[in-house]
């Protein structure tokens, strides 16, 4: 396949790439902020309810999963987004998938039909397997700049006519990664708007919806701002969620895909083929979690504990913000986003990514570029020791 040629090496790549000849200092232990793996225990009880069903490895398990599943999902779909009762059918509206990594790449794979003019939309900086599945499905990414002068939110408003005439899929990502923005209401209507005028799908990664800091202001989501419309049959809507984020269990590979039934029943159809049923002990251990909250609350508590201590660390060498949702800092850099990275590793033992590595140059313009993403996923202690080595370091390297 000619089009794995034009896949870039993935962020992770490119870090270990530039400071492949670096020897940190040893009088530190190292500290990864670079990757967004949580860190915090997974719950007991979803461990404990995976050990019960071990031998349910003996059993093929079906594409479409249990239908106990798909309910516990519907169930809490209808509560966290305010959807109308019985508005999703566990039938047609519910898929469950391995993680929302390959759920996003495939279902691309799935829904664009082949075309040299069609586009996949995404932001940029953005999820890296938005842009591969675009290339893989035989189709151009476009992308939209995500930046300080617009909140870091895309002003879909000024993408002219043409692109939305080729667009086939329109990534969104809410709460954002790396920069946490989380789109308001008003835009997710104006974005449905426009999926109804130019006929594409709007696919909304959703894998940060719980990690917020307050607990009376949840992130709006895309079967949300249907409901609130009375768009009940979600048309041209999908939404992709994840356990990994939520309950701190990205080992589980457990997600689901939910939205339109028209669209799901093509991806059902694909996943068929595509072979990636959930195991079925996976499946019992995931109603679990989606079936309670408590630990969900400890999370978010966990998480606003650290950012708390960190961001007012940082910002005595540093232009940060506090994050709308999610686990991100996504700060402006004194020097060089590369050279930041790579400097930091070396002289304090701490690894971050540079914004750059998670975005493109369109026109001239990298919006990643001087920025770094440092993801807050160690315990609280070591978050705040790393804040503590960025500010000697960005005081050093002044001098």
């Amino acid at each position: 396949n000619h089009d794995l040629q034009r896949l870039q090496p993935y962020p992770f790549e490119k870090l270990r790439a530039l400071i492949a000849d670096v020897t940190p200092n040893p009088a530190l232990r190292p500290i990864s902020l670079s990757i967004g793996e949580p860190k915090h225990p997974s719950p007991p009880f979803v461990l404990q309810a995976l050990a019960d069903n071990l031998n349910q490895a003996a059993v093929y398990p079906t594409t479409q999963g249990k239908p106990e599943l798909r309910q516990s999902i519907a169930d809490w779909l209808t509560k966290r987004f305010a959807l109308t009762a019985g508005s999703l059918d566990i039938s047609s509206n519910i898929i469950p998938v391995n993680g929302t990594r390959e759920a996003l790449f495939s279902f691309t794979q799935a829904l664009i039909a082949r075309d040299p003019q069609g586009l996949v939309v995404s932001p940029n900086p953005f999820y890296q397997i938005y842009e591969g599945a675009a290339f893989l499905a035989g189709v151009e990414p476009h992308y939209l700049a995500c930046d300080g002068s617009n909140g870091f939110i895309p002003d879909f408003s000024a993408v002219p006519a043409e692109i939305w005439q080729r667009c086939q899929l329109l990534f969104i990502c809410t709460p954002g990664n790396p920069t946490g923005a989380v789109i308001p209401l008003e835009t997710l209507q104006q974005l449905i708007k426009l999926a109804d005028q130019y006929d594409f799908v709007i696919a909304s990664d959703e894998c940060y919806s719980e990690l917020y800091p307050d607990e009376a202001n949840p992130p709006e989501g895309l079967l949300q701002t249907c409901a609130a419309i009375g768009r009940h049959n979600f048309e041209r809507c999908v939404v992709f969620h994840s356990l990994s984020k939520r309950s701190n269990l990205p080992g589980l590979r457990s997600g689901f895909v939910a939205g339109d039934a028209e669209v799901l029943a093509g991806y059902l159809k694909y996943r068929t083929y595509h072979g990636c049923a959930m195991p079925i002990h996976n499946q019992l251990a995931s109603i679990a979690a989606w079936s309670d909250e408590d630990h969900v609350r400890e999370n978010r508590a966990a998480y606003r504990a650290k950012f708390e201590a960190v961001v007012p660390i940082l910002r005595e060498v540093m232009n940060v913000d506090f994050p709308d949702a999610g686990f991100y800092l996504w700060p402006e850099t004194p020097m060089d986003d590369e050279t930041f990275a790579r400097e930091l590793s070396a002289r304090q033992n701490v690894h971050v990514l540079p914004g750059r590595y998670l975005s493109r140059t369109v026109n001239g313009h990298n919006p990643g570029e001087n920025r770094v993403r440092m993801a807050l996923v160690a315990p609280l202690e070591e978050c705040v020791e790393a804040a503590k080595r960025i500010v000697e370091f960005v005081k050093g390297f002044k001098q």
